[in-house]
């Protein structure tokens, strides 16, 4: 079946929504609803299903749909066993201590997914940031680094890994992403303590002292949900899962068919929910149910509508002019405005078209690290480009915290994001010895730049 490119817009418009129908006044309200969501998402997604179907048969409807609740069964365990996590106490709000709950947050964030290190830390940063009147910044940069650059290392890091994974790259692959993990994360943390030491530095006296009153040592509660987060990360590794494409058209024994890697999952997730004290859960982390809600809404459109836009793109793929840099620009690009999940099935798809060697699941090796960095670090450029994001601005927000606006929030990251990307880029990506010595050039010149604000504003 060939897809006309008419058949990319139910993708484009349902994109569209994600990323208009909020800032709209008249829209705003409305969207706000997960039903209105789910709506949109079914009236796009169900017809677009039934044409394929019709078309092309059942199988890839089925694999849509298997996919679609291996994604959400991964991020809604770890929505939930997060969720009985809560960090009691209160630590003195020292740009050291914020610039080490951020490192942390960079490390956890590839094991227990971005979603889950952002609403674990995000929390008790807050908490131990309640005195000062400046700190917009430590959430803007947690945003940056724990919701969205942390989770680079494994698939269970950012959503659009663990699609990878579903498509056959191996788990461990992405460990060899750890040269740009550590230098994108280092240089937002450089950058961070810079702001950090100048903001501090900013602070009234009667507020630090009020800050040194509220001392209280850190106490963990709900500790066994980090034993379920590490089941989590061992049914993600090892346990096997449904694979259609190997299922259809033969028989196989029962348990080929038994989605084990999502029923240990789902079983770790519901022991949270249940062990897990209600006033831990409940009171001290205000867990309620919509952020997870609003993702099993809008995505159940997403993976319907992606079908035949993948298959349009997979048909032209090989009349683009794609290559490791326009890879990262494209899948970048559009994951900043866009939804970072998707936007890394759809290029991976497409560069599954190209040639090229060394391959892994079929794509080449170079185009599937462009693919991944862009995905994974340019869903940090707008509150859309990565779930995590709103989830955090939203935490932020409810505590009285004055968060930038969508396009308040685009500067600060084209000021201290975009530039770091630059340099990344030039180092690891790009192939000529002439670029690589520019984005040295720019990455000390952005780590000076931070040295100067930490130098002038001695705390």
């Amino acid at each position: 079946m060939t897809i006309p490119a008419w058949g990319m817009i139910p993708f484009v418009v349902m994109l569209g929504c994600i990323a208009v129908l909020p800032l709209m006044k008249s829209t705003e309200h409305w969207w706000e609803k997960n039903t209105s969501k789910l709506g949109v998402a079914l009236v796009l997604g169900i017809p677009v299903a039934i044409w394929i179907w019709l078309g092309e048969g059942s199988l890839p409807v089925a694999h849509a749909l298997v996919e679609y609740a291996q994604f959400i069964t991964l991020l809604g365990s770890l929505f939930v066993i997060s969720g009985g996590i809560f960090l009691a106490g209160d630590l003195l709000a020292k740009p050291r201590n914020n610039l080490t709950f951020l490192a942390i947050g960079a490390v956890l964030a590839s094991f227990i997914g971005t979603t889950g290190a952002a609403m674990l830390l995000i929390r008790p940063i807050l908490n131990m940031n309640a005195e000062r009147r400046h700190k917009v910044h430590t959430v803007v940069f947690a945003i940056l680094v724990v919701a969205n650059s942390g989770g680079l290392l494994t698939p269970l890091g950012d959503p659009p890994l663990f699609l990878g994974m579903l498509r056959g790259v191996p788990f461990t692959w992405t460990f060899h992403l750890f040269p740009e993990w550590l230098f994108t994360n280092v240089m937002l943390l450089i950058t961070y303590f810079g702001l950090e030491r100048r903001a501090y530095a900013r602070e009234e006296e009667a507020d630090i002292q009020h800050d040194i009153e509220m001392l209280r040592p850190l106490r963990v509660r709900g500790g066994q949900n980090l034993l379920l987060l590490g089941v989590v990360v061992l049914a993600v590794a090892f346990a096997p899962s449904i694979n259609l494409e190997v299922l259809h058209g033969g028989s196989h024994p029962i348990g080929d068919w038994i989605p084990w890697r999502e029923l240990i999952m789902i079983g770790a997730a519901t022991i949270s929910y249940v062990a897990t004290a209600k006033r831990t859960r409940f009171h001290d982390n205000e867990f309620t149910w919509d952020p997870i809600l609003e993702v099993a809404a809008l995505f159940i459109g997403i993976f319907l509508t992606m079908i035949p836009a993948l298959k349009y793109l997979a048909q032209v793929a090989p009349k683009l002019p794609l290559n490791e840099i326009t890879f990262f620009v494209f899948s970048g690009g559009l994951s900043s405005v866009l939804d970072n999940a998707p936007t890394y099935a759809t290029f991976f798809e497409m560069a599954a078209q190209l040639p090229g060697e060394p391959r892994v699941a079929g794509v080449p090796e170079a185009y599937l690290v462009a693919i991944s960095l862009g995905a994974v670090f340019c869903g940090a450029l707008t509150y859309i480009g990565n779930g995590p994001n709103f989830m955090v601005k939203s935490v932020a927000e409810s505590r009285g915290v004055a968060m930038p606006s969508f396009g308040g929030y685009v500067v600060w990251t084209f000021q201290y994001m975009v530039p770091v990307l630059v340099a990344m880029v030039l180092i690891f990506i790009a192939d000529a010895w002439l670029w690589h010595i520019l984005g040295i050039v720019l990455a000390l010149a952005l780590a000076l730049r931070s040295f100067m604000l930490a130098r002038a504003h001695r705390v």
